[in-house]
């Protein structure tokens, strides 16, 4: 039997994904059917408020807000919390999804893996993209083009130019949306309205900033500013304040073309690594943790080719990367060849089971499977759905 699937998927399909099933779990990846009502606070939490327009959200008889999935890594997580979190576990899913589309279901569904715990990172991840690439060829797709990036080396690239915190996040930002970095090179320099305001709460404790907003908020009857809540907003004012102590609000120039530089870097691993390393060696960067995360992108192609996979037809692209509250290293999409929606996408996102509750980091590393793009009369799917989950 297909979980959740009841009568969604029929005839050849179903044998193509049971198959796809079978796969994930001889490789270890045993099956979990999380809830499909969740709290909706941590997929807020990490993909802003912004995603609430697309999800279909109600409420207990608390009054706690709940949604139906919208996607499956953080319920996966979330079991993994309650039932394993001691030890490494593997997990395979499938079942509906629900969030708004342009021109798309409300309703579809989704299959993939989630391996949570696992330390050897290179390994685990070069599993996920091999089990991923195996699963399609079960169903019948090996004409697909793989696309890999990587949040990790992007991220310490930005930590070895010291680029202020908030110019980091919305340098990140910017690429994850494809977008042009004037706006973060041309920052606003005019004084902020709310001067004072950073200035006072410069180095102050978080907890005690949150809980000064929520005050001021609760003793004029307000609950949300704008669709932000009161955490939300102080957040921002938080983040501005260490902007406004580092002396600086944006990419100064010659940062930025370090960064546009790394963001035209493309093609397959091996040649990108190499290009990597010449920009370093140009930029003049002797950081530690830089040098580490370009080791970790080396090794793991290794581990690629030594699983058999065909690494010299992957492609690396220094402007691919995606959301910075959820993933935190190697990432990848694989497409049919000529471009389009994503079959399958996933990552690396070792903060995710820390922000879900876990007292300890956890590293993890998973994809999703778009059944419905795989068939090859399936529907595409927006643009706006290209990351996984």
């Amino acid at each position: 039997m297909i979980p959740e699937a009841g009568g969604a998927i029929a005839g050849a399909q179903a044998q193509e994904t049971l198959r796809l099933l079978a796969h994930f779990s001889e490789a270890g990846y045993a099956s979990v059917t999380p809830p499909v009502l969740q709290p909706v606070e941590p997929f807020l939490d990490l993909s802003g408020e912004d995603i609430r327009r697309r999800i279909f959200v109600t409420q207990d008889a608390g009054g706690t807000e709940l949604c139906l999935r919208p996607e499956f890594t953080i319920p996966v997580c979330r079991h993994h919390l309650a039932r394993r979190a001691a030890a490494p576990a593997d997990y395979s899913y499938l079942g509906p999804v629900f969030r708004l589309g342009r021109d798309e279901p409300d309703e579809f569904l989704q299959a993939g893996i989630e391996s949570i715990g696992r330390t050897d990172v290179p390994a685990a991840d070069a599993e996920v993209l091999g089990l991923a690439l195996e699963g399609l060829a079960l169903m019948g797709r090996t004409d697909v083009a793989v696309r890999l990036g990587d949040m990790g080396l992007l991220d310490a690239l930005l930590d070895a130019l010291a680029v202020p915190p908030a110019a980091k996040r919305r340098t990140l930002r910017a690429i994850a949306a494809g977008r042009s970095l004037d706006e973060v090179t041309n920052a606003a320099t005019a004084e902020d309205p709310h001067a004072g305001l950073l200035a006072a709460i410069q180095g102050q404790d978080p907890k005690g900033v949150r809980a000064f907003v929520e005050d001021v908020l609760s003793i004029a009857g307000i609950s949300r500013v704008g669709g932000r809540s009161a955490g939300e907003i102080a957040e921002r004012f938080l983040s501005k304040a260490a902007a406004q102590a580092s002396g600086g609000a944006g990419l100064n120039a010659e940062n930025r073309a370090i960064v546009e530089r790394y963001r035209a870097i493309a093609g397959e691993p091996d040649a990108a690594a190499a290009a990597m390393r010449v920009l370093i060696r140009a930029a003049g960067l002797d950081h530690p943790p830089l040098e580490a995360a370009l080791a970790l992108f080396e090794e793991r192609t290794g581990f690629m080719a030594a699983r058999g996979l065909p690494v010299e037809r992957f492609a690396f692209s220094g402007g691919f990367a995606r959301n910075l509250d959820y993933y935190t290293g190697f990432i990848f999409e694989v497409t049919p060849p000529g471009g389009g929606a994503p079959l399958v996408g996933g990552g690396r996102y070792d903060g995710l089971l820390r922000h879900l509750g876990s007292p300890v980091p956890v590293p993890a590393v998973g994809c999703a499977v778009w059944l419905s793009r795989v068939a090859p009369a399936g529907s595409a799917q927006s643009a706006e759905e290209t990351s996984r989950g």
